[in-house]
């Protein structure tokens, strides 16, 4: 007997020494780790990744960007019902224990003793599952569990339990890129948390064990049975009453995927945003849950969308059905299933569903669209080809179709050949009010806008007679359109054409405009020289760079995109003023906050800021001087948007630096307002506005074709072409092509948008000429009324009507009638 009491004191002492080399090692690793640990006070202030989400300036969702959806939710906003789902699912002493729940430490330990799992359920809280996802990472090792044991005590000591329970309901993962209980709800089933029946917030509730392999669209039986679980837990902790679970347990699974609610398709809008925000904030952009509001009015760019798409479908039409879009071999068993694969093997393209042709019913097609749907079609869906579809396709094509808009039936359609772009901008600041970069962004994300460079045409030759009236010229001028070479010193020689190869002769400077005369705008350019109009038109936006240094130019052969030539334009729409164009409004933080607003430069006519040396241009540029009262020190500036993070309410307005002589802006735009009366644009007549101007642009075997123009409160600028720079097809021209565009956008948008005043600026007087462009007295039979600047037409008067334009580059010419 003593022999085992001294046995059993040695095992005692044995025991003992172990236990306090135990307590001595815990106590050890504790002031080891601690001060180690994380503060977790930061979590208060934690920002967690929030997607970049894009509108229009009218509040509606174009787009959101980034691999997370999340929507932060403050825990007194999340409903009773759902919070006791979790707790009852996830941690039910939550509200009783200080970080650690030892009934299911112990558990675990002894599951981890007596069973060879590697991985044994329980022990982890709530506020455990914080400490991990925030500060560690998913390995599974003893001493990470004791670092988040650890960080789970301090938690407790410093956080309180609601502000816990908040994190980890905005943390965890449910699947389908959604953190966060508000994201979840919202992508399951497209409900606000206040929304959620018992069964719902059971089956979120569910979801953080198995996020991605037990959620109710991918696995639904796990996930119901998972949701029996939870409502079991709730029963059993006294959250919810039998009856409660068994009508709960009675509900089916509705679960299924609900995106986030694009209100206004602008992809390319979307894209510009994007890319904007990235240079800006780099990849922060994307995760810090910014909210970015556009410039762009959501009834504006629908006009704009519809307006290209139809203008397309309009142009492809006129060049006959091209064939299927691709073919598929079916065999003669082939089923349903087969045919919605090979629908589906073409992209998705918005409103122009694609199906597979399945067989013949006389002269009628069956049809199995990709989404399944079955459809007959028939000879008047093809009326537009002039044969019936048992003519134009066979069994497997795969083609597209076009729902009509009031009887729901399906056309036979194609995706155009030709592609376009449309921008419109407001003269006043250069706001962007409506872009389309293609017939699809699916298709094509290129963005023909602001990305491709193309020949503008005559539509660029407004700038150049813009620079021949800073020279002396006036719109009753006359040059003579006829035949000319140019014999350049390399021995070469260059012999333009006007479209059609037939010549006016002697012409008034405002007939050659409107009648698109490449021979006047080359004698223009001739006479007043290459160097000196390049140096002028930079001030339209463009670079020197950018613009051809010979004669070629008057004809509108350098590259320029799209974007450039509209904000051209506004130069002739507000008088004279360079503004820079600009797409973003405003940014707001996660918080609320505005962290940018653009106050952009404005063109302000009536602005008190304005004094009378803006009244004219007063720069002096490349040595030449564009003062209208002699040389001016200033030199020319370039428009630049301001963001000012710091603007928070209305400040003095921004002044545009001005580009041109008001009197020249109104009289070119008085000369492209003709080109709509009785020019290449009549068509545009339709719009009933005598605001309205704009010059319509064709490049060599007809390329490019273009409209640029103004009204109302809008400059737009419209281009139709081949990205491979393939003809259009003869005939489609600028007015043809573009035009109708540009007049089916500007005639809804500026439906309700009352007329400008025309009235002619101070300096501008009128006059009475012959058809020859010599004055003419008052009151004279036949007259015609012209504009002039005031010291053009004193010199006029003084001169007995001639004179000669001073400078001018010399370049050997001659004319061969």
């Amino acid at each position: 007997m003593a022999v085992f009491f001294r046995l059993l004191r040695k095992l005692f002492l044995i025991g003992l020494v172990f236990a306090v080399i135990g307590l001595a090692v815990a106590i050890g690793t504790y002031f080891y780790l601690v001060p180690k640990l994380p503060d977790v006070q930061e979590l208060r202030d934690i920002k967690l990744q929030v997607p970049l989400s894009v509108y229009t300036k009218d509040l509606k969702l174009i787009a959101q960007f980034g691999e997370t959806r999340r929507y932060p939710i403050d825990i007194k906003d999340v409903p009773l019902q759902v919070k006791q789902a979790f707790i009852a699912s996830e941690d039910a002493r939550f509200y009783e224990h200080e970080g650690l729940d030892y009934k299911g430490i112990s558990r675990a330990i002894w599951l981890t003793l007596t069973t060879s799992d590697k991985r044994v359920p329980g022990g982890s809280t709530i506020t455990q599952q914080v400490a991990r996802n925030f500060y560690l990472n998913a390995d599974y090792d003893y001493g990470r569990k004791l670092k988040e044991m650890l960080l789970a005590l301090k938690m407790e000591r410093e956080l309180s339990k609601d502000e816990i329970l908040g994190l980890y309901l905005n943390k965890i993962f449910f699947g389908h890129r959604a953190y966060g209980i508000a994201a979840a709800s919202e992508f399951y089933y497209g409900k606000k948390l206040g929304e959620l029946t018992l069964a719902e917030a059971a089956t979120l509730a569910s979801l953080p064990k198995f996020p991605s392999s037990g959620n109710p669209i991918v696995n639904p039986k796990r996930a119901m049975e998972r949701r029996g679980y939870v409502l079991r837990q709730m029963l059993e902790e006294g959250y919810i009453t039998k009856a409660q679970l068994d009508a709960a347990n009675a509900e089916p699974n509705t679960a299924k995927r609900h995106e986030p609610k694009v209100e206004m398709n602008a992809p390319y809008l979307a894209e510009m945003v994007r890319r904007e925000m990235l240079d800006r904030y780099g990849d922060e952009a994307l995760v810090s849950g910014f909210k970015v509001y556009t410039t762009v009015t959501s009834i504006d760019q629908i006009n704009a969308e519809k307006a290209v798409r139809a203008g397309l479908l309009e142009y492809d039409r006129r060049h006959g059905w091209r064939g299927a879009e691709s073919h598929a071999d079916l065999p003669a068993d082939a089923g349903a299933a087969l045919y919605v694969e090979k629908a589906r093997s073409v992209p998705i393209i918005s409103d122009f569903p694609a199906a597979i042709v399945t067989g013949f019913v006389g002269d009628d097609a069956t049809l199995t669209l990709f989404n399944g749907d079955e459809y007959r079609l028939t000879a008047a869906a093809s009326k537009w080809t002039n044969k019936s579809p048992a003519s134009l396709l066979k069994r497997g094509d795969i083609v597209r179709l076009l729902q009509d808009e009031k009887t729901k039936g399906y056309s036979l359609a194609q995706l155009p050949s030709a592609q376009a772009a449309l921008v419109s901008l407001q003269p006043e600041d250069g706001a962007l009010r409506a872009i389309v970069g293609g017939f699809s962004f699916n298709q094509n994300s290129f963005n023909r806008a602001i990305q491709a460079t193309r020949q503008p045409g005559s539509s660029f030759k407004p700038f150049v007679y813009a620079a021949a009236f800073e020279r002396g010229y006036t719109p009753a001028s006359i040059v003579n359109d006829a035949p000319v070479e140019f014999k350049y010193g390399n021995g070469k020689v260059w012999r333009p054409q006007n479209d059609g190869g037939r010549f006016a002769g002697p012409i008034r400077v405002r007939e050659a405009l409107v009648q698109s005369r490449n021979l006047v705008s080359v004698r223009l350019l001739s006479a007043i020289g290459t160097d000196f109009a390049r140096t002028y038109i930079t001030q339209f936006g463009f670079t020197k760079d950018q613009l051809p240094p010979n004669l070629s130019m008057s004809l509108g052969t350098a590259s320029l995109t799209p974007m450039s030539i509209a904000r051209g334009y506004t130069v002739f729409a507000n008088g004279g003023f360079l503004v820079t164009p600009y797409f973003i409004e405003k940014i707001i933080d996660r918080d609320g906050n505005a962290i940018a607003l653009t106050r952009p430069l404005s063109a302000c006519r009536a602005c008190t800021q304005r004094t009378s040396i803006d009244q004219r241009t007063a720069t002096i540029v490349d040595g030449f001087d564009f003062s209208a009262g002699g040389p001016k020190k200033e030199v020319a500036v370039q428009a630049a948007k301001v963001e000012d993070p710091n603007f928070v309410g209305p400040q003095e307005v921004s002044l545009a630096p001005r580009a041109i002589d008001e009197r020249t802006a109104y009289l070119v735009s008085s000369m492209m307002r003709d080109v709509v009366k009785r020019g290449t644009a009549t068509a545009a007549k339709v719009l009933n506005r005598e605001d309205i101007g704009g010059k319509t642009g064709s490049t060599n075997d007809h390329r490019d074709a273009w409209f640029s123009g103004f009204g109302g409160n809008l400059v737009t600028t419209v281009w139709v072409g081949k990205d491979n720079f393939k003809p259009l097809g003869y005939g489609e021209y600028g007015g043809r092509a573009a035009l109708p565009i540009w007049i089916s956008y500007m005639g809804a948008t500026l439906k309700d948008i009352p007329q400008n005043d025309l009235t002619p600026p101070a300096g501008v007087v009128t006059a009475s000429i012959s058809a020859s462009g010599n004055l003419l007295p008052d009151g004279t039979p036949g007259a015609l009324t012209e504009y002039f600047k005031q010291e053009d037409y004193d010199r006029l008067i003084s001169s007995g009507y001639n004179w000669e334009v001073p400078g001018g580059e010399k370049t050997d010419f001659e004319d061969i009638f």
